[in-house]
């Protein structure tokens, strides 16, 4: 995949080596000498991952990344700490900055490409949800974000642990014991497949060495389930095997420990994991929310107008290519404005809920509900012919009628009754598909007439 590096290294020769290994991979390098101006050219620039340097003058590379990381515009771009500096504490400085990874000198051209692809790959879908997300706002403006995921808080995630070793399983649960993970234990992949389809993870650990099969193949069988295709996976290997670890990350893994393991950079790499991962389930819930409100009526369920705009064509194109009947139900409660002048819009409310909470509960999945706007509601019926949509009409009539419905913080129970129209389309008459609602309706008019509580079919195509 392309994409624009910046590298940021005050020394020459290490930005030139580094320039040439990734141009190779037709990757678009930009570069920087200190931490100043690669705060300027990010701003600039947008790069999608940046390389960056500890060891410079004026501003280090440890308080660069905080402050990319602390610039909500800044802040989703994927950094990797590049440095000769070996101590683990140095390792996990970088990555309580905000690193997403950190590597040591010299570099290991395999890791170092694969951990840039595999970053690569996490921002390019994190972008996508953002740009979901932004669209989803423009749906619904007044929607709200998924505020009760908070990205920085990890405590109470899910983990599951592949390992056959007991040792080190024993140490990686004891070094998330700070977060109050809830860590589950297996050892073959068997049944770490059967874990993960049993219930959610937040993460997964997964060593490559297991002692009777490749702990690798758990990765396609992670990335190829819609479940668990974005819960990240974290290797862990012996120091020899780095050229398994870089095909790790290349099958979806998204990051890895070297034996033997330290308890502090585990806990960060962990960590910054989890944070991934609870900020892709922000933007994802976000996004879904801010969909819901688009298109569903927040005071009933039912789905909007809007949406039925959007799926009616859909409806219709199926009904002519089954040739069967596709039937539509227009109801109206009756007297509402009454209800309203007499209670207020508050007992107003009640009253449109639970009459739609009773039309729910009535209807078939295969019916769709929708709120028309006001009192008026509509249910599509697919290959529904009009007898039996009345008989459903009836069934529906008589089960908000009977039951009067109670007011509350009172002992009153307010009557209340829906007149129904209903039409047909005949796929096998020319333009009598956009004429079915326009029937409905003035079957609804007719009901309403008549005396209202009653269910009128407008059979006017049968006549045609």
């Amino acid at each position: 995949m392309s994409a624009r590096i910046l590298i940021v290294d005050d020394t020459p020769l290490n930005v030139k080596l580094l320039s040439a290994k990734l141009a190779n991979d037709y990757y678009v390098i930009s570069t920087a000498s200190n931490g100043i101006e690669a705060l300027e050219k990010v701003k600039s620039e947008k790069p999608d991952l940046i390389l960056l340097d500890v060891m410079m003058p004026e501003m280090d590379g440890f308080e660069t990344c905080r402050r990319l990381k602390a610039d909500p515009a800044t802040a989703y771009i994927p950094v990797v700490i590049i440095t000769a500096l070996s101590d683990v504490a140095d390792r996990v400085r970088g990555l309580a900055a905000g690193a997403d990874d950190f590597l040591g000198k010299p570099i290991n051209d395999l890791a170092l490409m694969a951990r840039i692809r595999s970053l690569l790959r996490l921002k390019m879908l994190m972008d996508e949800w953002r740009l979901r997300e932004e669209t989803a706002q423009q749906l619904a403006p007044s929607a709200t974000d998924a505020a009760d995921i908070d990205p920085l808080n990890v405590r109470d995630s899910r983990v599951l642990i592949l390992d056959d070793n007991d040792a080190d399983s024993a140490f990686i649960s004891q070094a998330l014991s700070p977060l109050s993970a809830h860590v589950a234990v297996v050892k073959n992949v068997a049944d770490a497949s059967a874990a993960v389809a049993a219930q959610p993870f937040d993460l997964v650990f997964a060593s490559i060495d297991l002692q009777t099969e490749d702990g690798l193949t758990i990765c396609p069988i992670l990335r190829t389930n819609a479940a668990t295709r974005h819960v990240p996976v974290l290797l862990l290997a012996n120091a020899a095997d780095i050229t398994r670890v870089a095909k790790g990350l290349d099958l979806g893994a998204n990051d890895y420990l070297l034996r033997p393991f330290d308890t502090h950079e585990l806990f960060a790499r962990t960590r910054t994991q989890l944070r991934h991962k609870r900020n892709y389930d922000r933007l994802r819930n976000g996004f879904e929310q801010n969909i819901k409100m688009a298109l569903v009526d927040p005071l009933t369920g039912a789905f909007n107008r809007r949406y039925l705009d959007a799926h009616l064509p859909r409806f219709l194109k199926h009904a002519a290519e089954v040739k069967k009947s596709l039937s539509v139900q227009m109801m109206d409660i009756d007297h509402f404005k009454k209800v309203n002048d007499t209670y207020g819009h508050a007992v107003g409310d009640v009253v449109l809920k639970e009459v739609a909470r009773r039309i729910t509960n009535a209807i078939r999945p295969s019916d769709f509900f929708v709120r028309m706007g006001g009192e008026e509601f509509a249910i599509i019926m697919p290959e529904t012919n009009l007898p039996s949509a009345g008989n459903i009409a009836e069934r529906l009539r008589n089960s908000i009628g009977k039951t009067p419905i109670p007011l509350p913080g009172s002992d009153v129970k307010l009557p209340v009754t829906i007149s129904i129209g209903i039409a047909d389309t005949r796929p096998d008459i020319e333009g009598e598909p956009n004429k079915v609602f326009e029937r409905a309706d003035a079957a609804l008019y007719e009901a309403k007439q008549d005396g209202r509580n009653r269910v009128v079919s407008n059979v006017s195509a049968d006549k045609e």
